[in-house]
């Protein structure tokens, strides 16, 4: 089955599908390593941790791509990725689109934010009108060449405009040709089941700590109907507060040895797939390769001999 065939199945599966968020190649790998069916590549991660700065408008489309296709590369599940608002108008949704498809990606996002578009539990968003995504989503819907490629219409309305304008914008986004719509910043409960209840197609919520949303179970989501579930910056804060606790540790203490809380190098090892290398260097070097990287210079000099 095609990535993109899998994804739309995943969101129309009557379980709901938990999709954390990447911000690099081995947050990606983790995520497939826990046993998560999909992954959701992060705006706000990939910002944080390539540039250091908010989610904000400021990364690339270039450089987006470019985590994106390695993540895409690195785990054989499906990735989302993060197109933010198409990078433009919808012609440069188009292309957006194109180019994400072509790296790897099995889906997007796609947001009915202004330019420069910024995380969506910041306040001071804009939004064009539902008109001008409307077509954004048909361009996007054109761009791709997969038919399951999954177009996930994401509207910040909510905070903007309110939550009848936000369930009138997803059902527009919906006919217009959107498999998902995700509805950002939903303030209440009560608010989450309306939304989800008042849009006739799979919907998506999203969930992050100090956000908007209230930190209601997925268990509870799945209840009330919600397709998918996004959690796209809890890898990263959960990174950054790893490594705060390790260096105050290393700071206070003056040594690693017995540092918690961290993963053991050979589990590392695995991670970075260096199994693989090494089945590709028995394959691939020569006897006087391998005796020299593995064993030295006297390795190899003991290698000759044996091999004359």
């Amino acid at each position: 089955m095609r990535k993109t065939t899998l994804l739309k199945k995943l969101i129309n599966d009557p379980e709901i599908l938990v999709m954390p968020g990447a911000y690099d190649v081995l947050s990606a790998r983790l995520i497939e390593a826990a046993g998560f069916k999909a992954v959701q590549c992060s705006g706000f991660g990939f910002a944080a941790s390539l540039l250091g700065l908010p989610d904000i408008g400021i990364l690339s489309s270039t450089q987006m791509l470019e985590i994106t296709r390695s993540i895409c590369h690195a785990v054989d599940i499906p990735v989302m990725a993060d197109g933010d608002n198409g990078f433009g108008n919808a012609v440069n949704t188009y292309y957006t689109v194109r180019e994400f498809e072509a790296a790897g990606a099995a889906g997007i996002n796609l947001e009915d934010q202004i330019s420069p578009k910024r995380c969506g539990h910041i306040t001071g968003k804009q939004c064009i009108s539902a008109e001008e995504m409307v077509l954004k989503i048909k361009a996007a819907r054109e761009a791709a060449r997969d038919p399951d490629f999954v177009i996930n219409a994401r509207t910040d309305a909510y905070m903007v405009y309110g939550e009848e304008e936000a369930i009138r914008r997803g059902n527009m986004y919906a006919k217009a040709g959107a498999d998902l719509i995700f509805v950002e910043a939903v303030t209440s409960v009560e608010g989450i089941k309306r939304v989800i209840k008042g849009i006739d197609a799979p919907v998506s919520i999203n969930l992050l700590q100090g956000g908007r949303t209230p930190l209601v179970t997925i268990q509870e989501l799945q209840e009330w109907g919600a397709a998918r579930v996004s959690i796209p910056v809890t890898s990263i804060m959960a990174a950054a507060w790893g490594v705060k606790q390790a260096l105050e540790y290393i700071k206070e203490k003056g040594t690693i040895k017995d540092l918690p809380g961290v993963i053991g190098f050979e589990e590392f090892e695995s991670l970075v797939k260096l199994d693989k290398i090494r089945d590709l260097e028995s394959r691939y070097l020569t006897e006087d390769e391998i005796a020299l990287r593995y064993q030295g210079r006297d390795g190899l000099e003991k290698a000759k001999k044996e091999l004359h």
